[in-house]
């Protein structure tokens, strides 16, 4: 009875971890697509609202954006180091570290809080910025940001959240599922395709819906 008792206990703590596991990936997902969303609608006003300003004075506009564009430079080094760049490079640099401290500095909350204020910031101020890379930077930090929740660990998080952030800032899920198969090509992440694919077909229907 003590056997078969340990056996079930074996059975359902194994069931747990997977489901445990699954969860992360679509939950997570989810909140890529939505925050690829909000990014999206959030550039559109910011953009909306410097064309606005430059219809009003052209004069004003030159003040803004040189003083925005030092403003920016001056958040970035002092509040949020390693969100500068496009973000797609970090997202990759951090799948390759081994150190979770190195991985933090380049994809965290903060760091998804952080790309997303000075994103917004740039384009209000009437800079030429893209909001595809930021979206796979964020993407990533968010998936990552979940896995250190979990107890146990869960590799393929960054990946995951890096291509969920390619299909959802495009709103083409195939294009996030080509990204992370050829990402998984060149590490050993195979275990995890089913569930990387998942999360990038999640955050692909949130951003279309």
């Amino acid at each position: 009875m003590t056997l078969l008792s340990n056996r079930q206990k074996r059975i359902f703590k194994i069931t747990s971890a997977r489901w445990q596991r699954r969860a992360i990936f679509l939950l997570g997902g989810i909140a890529v697509g939505a925050a690829a969303v909000a990014l999206a609608q959030l550039a559109d006003l910011a953009q909306q609202a410097f064309l606005l300003l430059l219809d009003k004075s052209r004069y004003a506009v030159l003040a803004v954006t040189s003083l925005g564009f030092m403003l920016s430079a001056y958040l970035t080094i002092r509040l949020f180091p390693n969100a500068q760049g496009s973000g797609i490079p970090q997202a990759i640099a951090a799948r390759h570290l081994s150190d979770q401290a190195a991985r933090e500095s380049l994809v965290s909350i903060r760091i998804a809080i952080g790309k997303m204020i000075l994103t917004l910031f740039a384009l209000l101020c009437g800079g030429s910025v893209g909001r595809e890379g930021p979206t796979v930077q964020v993407g990533a930090s968010i998936m990552f940001a979940l896995g250190r929740v979990s107890p146990r660990r869960q590799p393929g998080l960054i990946l995951a959240g890096a291509a969920a952030g390619v299909a959802a800032a495009f709103n083409t899920p195939l294009a996030g599922i080509v990204f992370g198969i050829e990402e998984m090509s060149r590490a050993f992440e195979t275990r995890t395709s089913s569930l990387i694919i998942a999360a990038v077909i999640a955050a692909g229907l949130t951003s279309l819906a």
